[in-house]
């Protein structure tokens, strides 16, 4: 480390004004700062009181936080694979093989989104004149972690730039963006290129070897709704479906842990309340915003029983917590602090809202039977709106009380 110092240090003068290298100053600046502390001070002698928390440790600290989703999403794009072509039939069994092919799947995904991101990151760096902004950290990571594993790498690659330039830099960079960046790269490709995103065949990688007879790659949450549509109870028809894989695919607890197709990191319950227990403790998200987005959904589930009309409505509203992207979403996006209601109060109306509206848009829309992306994106516009009014209203208390 220390020859890697002074080899920066050397070469610092050429990016400084009026070195041959000026117009890349920020870029190199990046650098250092990614690798070593920066050595900026306020310019005030004496002791200090200084939080330890800064943009990049925040923005590590989410990173570390969805490693849990990454590796289990690695896992089990192996795992996946195995059982679409009858390979295996228990969980652990060939960990190595499994893993490798999840690792050879996801890795070029996550390299390519911080590669493209990145390199937009650096034109508006450079055309700006400003210190590139660790923001990008974690978008870097979500992108990979809401796709599937059979995305083509070019789409990647777009959506990436697409959602960096119109969701982000448009606005002013990092910390100015009103919509979630991930998010928008998700539904850019939803809307974009449908047949990559969504479908049965694109959850599971299956390479050049034929599936098993009868296997499909559907979410559970389109057998869900198909029970729905048939009148088969939905518990049931999650328990027998792809039943020549295994009885229990989509059981609860299966749901629950992640052992189903669907995207990389969005499968799992449980790895993104270990990630939200990382946040929480280290102050970095909102626990208002995770408890009042699961806690939305969990009532709008009860709603749906009491009027219902078909299985779907009808269905356990505990299932709307484990199915899809919901736990994934509340915990990583819905959180954002930028594109996320700022206000306390506000925080608990947002977070609601947007476990209502997944409900709501998963049940009433045959069309898109998950919801979380529209309602984050949803929510996002409507944040500055609920700070309005919960500041408003708190201006109003104060003057009632100051006139008493």
């Amino acid at each position: 480390m220390k020859f890697l110092r002074e080899l920066l240090d050397k070469q610092k003068p050429l990016f400084h004004k009026g070195g041959k290298l000026e117009n890349l100053y920020y870029l190199f600046e990046a650098g250092e700062t990614f690798m070593f502390s920066p050595n900026h001070t306020n310019g005030i002698k004496g002791a200090q009181v200084k939080d330890a928390i800064d943009l990049k440790r925040m923005m590590i600290t989410v990173v570390v936080a969805m490693i849990p989703c990454l590796l289990f999403g690695m896992y089990n794009t192996g795992h996946q694979h195995f059982l679409a072509v009858g390979e295996t039939a228990g969980l652990w069994e060939d960990f190595g093989p499994k893993m490798l092919l999840g690792l050879q799947l996801v890795l070029p995904i996550v390299i390519v989104a911080y590669a493209a991101g990145g390199l937009v990151e650096a034109a508006f760096a450079v055309i700006r004149k400003h210190p590139i902004n660790e923001g990008f950290l974690v978008t870097g990571m979500l992108i990979p972690l809401v796709v599937p594993a059979s995305l083509p790498l070019w789409q990647v690659a777009l959506a990436t730039i697409f959602a960096v330039v119109i969701a982000k830099e448009v606005f002013g960079g990092t910390g100015m963006n009103i919509l979630n960046v991930a998010m928008t790269a998700r539904a850019f490709l939803y809307f974009a290129y449908p047949a990559q995103i969504s479908g049965d065949q694109v959850w599971t990688y299956l390479g050049d070897k034929a599936p098993v007879d009868g296997f499909s790659g559907a979410t559970a949450l389109a057998v869900a709704y198909n029970a729905g549509v048939d009148g088969e109870q939905v518990s049931t028809a999650l328990a027998s479906h792809n039943s020549v894989l295994g009885d229990g695919l989509f059981s609860f607890v299966n749901l629950f842990v992640g052992w189903i197709p669907g995207s990389i990191g969005e499968t799992s319950t449980l790895m993104a309340l270990i990630g939200a227990a990382i946040l929480i403790g280290t102050g970095v998200a909102s626990w208002k915003i995770i408890v009042s987005g699961f806690a939305g959904a969990y009532l709008m589930g009860l709603i749906m029983n009491a009027f219902a009309v078909n299985e779907y409505m009808a269905m356990g509203p505990e299932y709307h917590l484990v199915m899809g992207g919901l736990a994934f979403g509340v915990v990583f996006m819905a959180t954002d602090p930028v594109s996320a209601s700022q206000t306390e109060t506000g925080k608990w109306i947002y977070g609601l809202l947007i476990g209502v509206l997944t409900v709501i848009i998963r049940v009433t829309n045959p069309a898109y039977p998950e919801g979380i992306m529209l309602a984050v994106l949803l929510m996002n516009v409507f944040a500055p709106l609920i700070d309005f009014y919960v500041v408003k209203a708190n201006k109003k208390r104060r003057l009632q009380r100051a006139t008493v």
